[in-house]
């Protein structure tokens, strides 16, 4: 049978000390350890003066080429050195293009079996009247593959670098996220208001019609881009998180790439291995048609978009 304690008998044993320490209610080191508040640090001005005396009479003393033999010899080593370099460079470029052919020649290479290729067999081959897109995104969509990732890739750079805590990404929106700018300009707002539905719609237009027209991902998604951050100038971004958060943005953005991913692999796998592809080219002319091209037109667009907007959201303010 256990025996009921008594507060004060409870707050002798060790269960008591234990965990109160763990919920952070106790300090270990007070009045445990001696403790002594730090001071500020003061640096007398005399001081600080003193230090850029010494730092500017180093410096004068390192580049003053009269005085320093090694600073003298290094300048003129480097001066000899970038003339040579830039001899060297333009030499071999003058030495390049005397060796292309001449203009107009029919061995040229934009006459080869290439472009023939493109020319006479791309709408049968990728079922897309638009020859740029069945161009870059069957023929050579290893390649819009690696364009796509430099984008993710710059996009998580310049994240890491510019990325803010969120405790003062918090206390910028309490304080006002457009405090640099004007607020509620009627203008910008009346023109936003009136413009952002019409360039999102005309964006997702290029892209789904990227594969008949002129357009595709790249600029369909720099549209969609343009407009997001339109409607961010204007509107601010706590309206523009309502529909656009970072939440909506990560998944947009890495569904896009990874999508991308899968399609352009099982392309690759199928065609390297002269397997059947069975994604079906539809009737040229329509809109469900050219295959793998109108899904990839889709990821890039979604691509191209996130990494405007995200670019301009965190050189603005460091954050989503």
């Amino acid at each position: 049978m256990s025996r009921l304690k008594t507060r004060e008998e409870y707050e002798k044993t060790f269960a008591f000390r234990f965990f109160r320490w763990l919920s952070g209610s106790k300090d270990p080191y007070v009045d445990e350890v001696e403790m002594q508040a730090q001071k500020e640090t003061v640096i007398p001005e005399e001081t600080i003066i003193e230090r850029m005396r010494e730092s500017e009479m180093i410096r004068d003393k390192v580049y003053d080429e009269e005085q320093n033999k090694a600073a003298r010899i290094f300048h003129k080593i480097y001066v000899t050195a970038a003339i040579l370099f830039c001899v060297i460079l333009v030499s071999v470029l003058l030495i390049t293009v005397s060796f292309l052919p001449p203009t107009g020649n029919a061995d040229n290479p934009v006459n080869n079996v290439v472009s023939e290729r493109y020319i006479e067999n791309g709408l049968q081959e990728t079922g897309a009247l638009n020859i740029v897109s069945g161009m870059i995104l069957t023929y050579r969509a290893f390649d819009t593959f690696g364009e796509t990732n430099v984008l993710f890739i710059a996009t998580c750079c310049v994240m890491i670098l510019l990325m803010v805590d969120d405790a003062i990404l918090k206390k910028q929106e309490a304080q006002n996220d457009r405090r640099f700018e004007p607020k509620n300009d009627a203008i910008l707002q009346g023109t936003a208001f009136v413009l952002c539905p019409i360039i999102f719609i005309f964006g997702i237009y290029v892209i789904l019609n990227g594969h008949l027209s002129p357009g595709g991902g790249f600029s369909g998604g720099s549209i969609i881009g343009a407009g997001l951050i339109l409607y961010v100038a204007a509107f601010g971004f706590k309206k523009t998180q309502r529909f656009f958060d970072e939440q909506v943005y990560k998944i947009a953005k890495i569904t896009a790439l990874c999508m991308y991913g899968l399609i352009g692999t099982y392309f690759y796998m199928t065609g390297a291995n002269g397997i059947e592809n069975h994604i079906p080219l539809g009737i040229p002319g329509h809109i469900l048609s050219s295959g793998i091209i109108l899904p990839i037109n889709v990821c890039v667009g979604l691509e191209v978009a996130c990494t405007m907007y995200a670019f301009y959201a965190l050189f603005r303010r460091g954050g989503l």
